[in-house]
């Protein structure tokens, strides 16, 4: 028997019934389905966290002290000494001291209690802030100890409302500022913390806090391709001013903690990756379930047609025609319930990213080409797996007993 007979053979055993044919197929259209959505919305989610903390600064990086992650460390281990020094490295591109003014900032009866950062311009430049109108802090106001503030979009609508907030005056720990410039509102909501913040200028803070020897943060910003260098220089540079003797490099001797955008990007990856891989194994667990079923109805369609059997091997069909007609119809089930499950995921991809746009801000689905082929490969495997028992015991079925049969 010809390849051409054994397919219209077979699809006309599928058609035979086809809503016991759909059924049959649902659980693969389920399990590939699933694995295109899992794998294809852990990538979307994936990249859209990766591009939102590049669009903060993809240089960005912060060095601290390790009492900010360490529970009882120290919290003055920054000195404006260290600073300096790190400015100097040639891979850095542009470096502010920042001191956080813990005092409650008001406008009128209203009270807030956003972050205040007293830092130099280039912090605005480092985090991927823009100016929406007014303008930022300058170098002037520096110079100057200026009572002058730019404030976030969020803090704008929280005292002022629709109101225009340039020109305004709000209160920072009982000082009077002058709001000088309003910031963009984030487009993203992961970025919706940095809607929020009071910008002063350094000096300013200083003078506010009385902290004139130790800073709170380093917030920089390298040259491209140069984070890994800058970092190790920096540790080296901290070590010599703090006088840590560290040559096995273990993190606990240190006095203080770098962290960059590359680091974070680095975990958040690893952290999506194996997140979308525990949500692909569980989906395809579906597709093993779909196999079962596949492998029960051909059981059953195999019981239906025993004198179907009897006759043709009768007529003269082989052992191995009988055998490839089931096999056939046990792949094209499952390719066929692949296929449809892959545009299946794609649709349910497209529309729940559609809908996580609406609060998360620009958000673009990802389709998974590795999901896709993963997927029919799996529907594949699992066609030939479960049908090939069915396919053995039609293929065995003696002729005279498969015409006796009733």
């Amino acid at each position: 028997m010809t390849v051409r007979d054994l397919l219209k053979t077979a699809s006309r055993g599928i058609t035979i019934n086809g809503m016991r044919t759909f059924l049959t197929m649902l659980g693969i259209i389920i399990g590939v389905a699933s694995v295109v959505l899992m794998v294809s919305i852990g990538k979307t989610f994936q990249n859209y966290i990766i591009t939102q903390i590049e669009s903060v600064g993809a240089n960005m990086m912060e060095v601290a002290p390790a009492g900010l992650e360490k529970f009882g460390g120290n919290l003055q281990s920054l000195t404006f000494e260290d600073y300096r020094q790190i400015a100097q490295l040639p891979e850095v591109q542009n470096v502010t001291p920042v001191i956080i003014v813990a005092k409650p900032v008001q406008h009128g009866k209203d009270q807030t209690n956003p972050l205040v950062f007293g830092a130099y311009n280039y912090i605005f430049d480092n985090y991927g802030l823009k100016l929406d109108h007014g303008r930022l802090l300058e170098q002037a106001d520096e110079d100057g100890a200026k009572n002058n503030v730019v404030i976030g979009h969020q803090t704008a609508v929280d005292f002022f409302g629709d109101s225009d907030p340039v020109g305004q005056k709000i209160n920072v720990g009982g000082v009077s500022f002058l709001v000088v410039g309003e910031l963009q509102k984030q487009s993203s909501a992961l970025l919706a913390s940095l809607d929020s913040p009071v910008f002063m200028p350094f000096s300013t803070a200083k003078a506010l806090t009385g902290q004139t020897s130790y800073l709170t943060y380093i917030a920089l910003k390298t040259r491209p391709g140069e984070a890994q260098v800058a970092k190790d220089d920096i540790t080296t540079i901290l070590r010599q001013q703090h006088h840590i003797t560290n040559p096995t490099n273990d993190p606990d001797k240190d006095d203080f903690v770098i962290q960059s955008a590359e680091q974070v990007t680095a975990i958040i990856g690893t952290v999506t990756l194996g997140l979308t891989l525990f949500l692909a194994l569980v989906a395809g667990i579906s597709l093993l379930v779909g196999g079962i079923g596949i492998m029960n109805i051909m059981l059953v369609s195999v019981t239906e047609r025993t004198r179907e059997i009897g006759l043709r091997k009768a007529v003269g069909a082989k052992k191995r025609d009988i055998l490839l007609q089931f096999l056939f119809e046990a792949v094209f089930l499952t390719l066929a319930g692949g296929l449809i499950g892959i545009a299946v995921g794609m649709f349910f991809g497209w529309l729940l990213t559609a809908i996580a746009a609406k609060f998360l801000g620009q958000l673009t689905f990802i389709l998974s080409m590795q999901a896709i082929v993963l997927a029919v490969g799996m529907a594949a495997a699992i066609g030939l797996v479960f049908g090939i028992y069915p396919a053995r015991r039609a293929s065995n079925l003696s002729p005279m007993e498969a015409l006796r049969y009733e």
